[in-house]
Order: C-alpha cells, then sequence, then structure tokens
C-alpha cells in the first residue's frame, strides 16, 4: 500500500480541494483508493457527501482497540472510500503522546488498511505537530500546496529543514504551486525564485480559477463533474506527474 499525505503547515493553500481531486484520479485509474480526512473540520467528508461512523474514536484508533478498515465509508465513485473526519480527531495529538513510540502510531494505525486498498491519501490540518510528524513517517510520499507568496513558501523551508534534521532521505516531497495568479508580477517572481531554489519542484501549476473554488458548491470532485473541463486536465497533469514522480 502507498501512502501520499497532501499536507503543508499553513492553511488556505488548497490541500482539500487537492486530496479529494487525485485520490479520485487514483481510484479512477484502476487503484483500490482511501482518503483519510483527518482535518477535524471535515472539509474532505463534506465535499464527498459522508459523515464519520458513530463508533469513531481517536482514543481506540491510536489504543489499537478500533481499525481504520471498521470506519471506511463509501462513496458514490467506485473504487474510492473514504475514511471520515470526527470531531475525536482534533485529541489525536494527546492520545499518540500517551503510546510508546509516539510518531510511530499512524504508521502502526495504517497497516490494518494493507489487504484493502492499493493507495491510502492522507488530507492532513494545517500546523506543525505530533500528528503532522506522524503523517510525515508514515507517508511514502508528501505532496505539499505552495501558494506563491512568500510566507507560504517559508512552510516549505520549515519542511525540508524538519525532515532533513530527522534524517528521513527516502521522504519524497513533492511542492507544487497552487492557486496560481500568473498576472500578478509577485507570484511570477515567487515561481521563478523557487524554482531556482527548490529544483525538485513540480512543474505542475494550479491557477486561482472559480471553477476549482466551485467544487465545494458541487460537493465533487472536478473530474467527476467537470471531465472535458481546464481545471479537470490541471489535476490530471498534476497526478501523472506526481505517479511519474512515485515509480
Amino acid at each position: 500500500m502507498e501512502i501520499i499525505a497532501v499536507t503543508n503547515i499553513k492553511g488556505g493553500v488548497g490541500k482539500t480541494t487537492t486530496a479529494v481531486n487525485l485520490a479520485y484520479l487514483s481510484a479512477v485509474s484502476g487503484s483500490r483508493t482511501v482518503l483519510w480526512d483527518l482535518d477535524p473540520q471535515a472539509a474532505a467528508s463534506y465535499i464527498l457527501r459522508a459523515a464519520a461512523r458513530e463508533a469513531t474514536s481517536a482514543k481506540k484508533l491510536v489504543r489499537g482497540s478500533q481499525e481504520l478498515g471498521e470506519l471506511l465509508c463509501l462513496t458514490d465513485y467506485p473504487s474510492l472510500h473514504l475514511i471520515a473526519a470526527d470531531r475525536s480527531f482534533r485529541n489525536l495529538d494527546v492520545h499518540m503522546s500517551q503510546r510508546k513510540k509516539p510518531a510511530e502510531r499512524l504508521m502502526k494505525m495504517s497497516r490494518s488498511l494493507r489487504e484493502l486498498c492499493d493507495r491510502l491519501f492522507l488530507d492532513c490540518p494545517p500546523g506543525m505537530s505530533l500528528l503532522s510528524e506522524n503523517v510525515l513517517r508514515a507517508a511514502d510520499a508528501v505532496v505539499v500546496p505552495i501558494v506563491p507568496t512568500p510566507l507560504s513558501l517559508r512552510t516549505l523551508e520549515q519542511l525540508h529543514d524538519f525532515v532533513d534534521r530527522e534524517g528521513w532521505s527516502d521522504l519524497r516531497i513533492l511542492p507544487f504551486f497552487s492557486m496560481v495568479d500568473r498576472r500578478k508580477s509577485l507570484h511570477q517572481q515567487i515561481i521563478a525564485e523557487a524554482r531556482a531554489r527548490f529544483p525538485g519542484m513540480l512543474t505542475s501549476e494550479i491557477p486561482y480559477w472559480s471553477t476549482i473554488e466551485r467544487m465545494a458548491v458541487r460537493r465533487a470532485p472536478i473530474p467527476a463533474y467537470a471531465p472535458a473541463s481546464a481545471a479537470t486536465d490541471v489535476y490530471r497533469s498534476l497526478w501523472q506527474e506526481i505517479t511519474r514522480r512515485l515509480k
């Protein structure tokens, strides 16, 4: 099972939009795909029209008395399942900190899905915490949406610094520019500087388009309701580039 985290220390950069569209494209390509909505705000769960099962408990998950497979929700799309966000997820850090090897709890929890799916996506809340450390330790690759602003780019530097300090040389960090407006000179400048500084950045860019913002209104992945749109094309290009990097 391949684990792909969509994360950024900063909020409001397009993590959930990215996670939902990529998970959908993974599923329609034939891979058994699960999207785990780790953010208590539950944006991915809202878009995919699912709610957490009543028995969902962050404490039980971390303790090992509940398995992720028990929490899978059907979506409207074949091969795509969801582990919907639950309010108890806001306490994941607390419960993890009380266990042995606290930074490895998410890795251990995900093992129960190995026979059930080919690819697990993690839609992560913003911030640097014990949960985010768990995510980085468990993931095979980290997809990082970056808005072309100085503060957003700074979070990429912080992520690289943290991964370097931990010595996780095998973790693939796949940043790309999100919410891009090429009419803005600052966006053009930041993108040029960042590509020179971080040559491993993905070439795909997601524009700041109203059609993408409307995704939360339609409550569906863009390729599902607008398969021939330009917005679908840019997400398909992004997913194709990610899959090439993963190979």
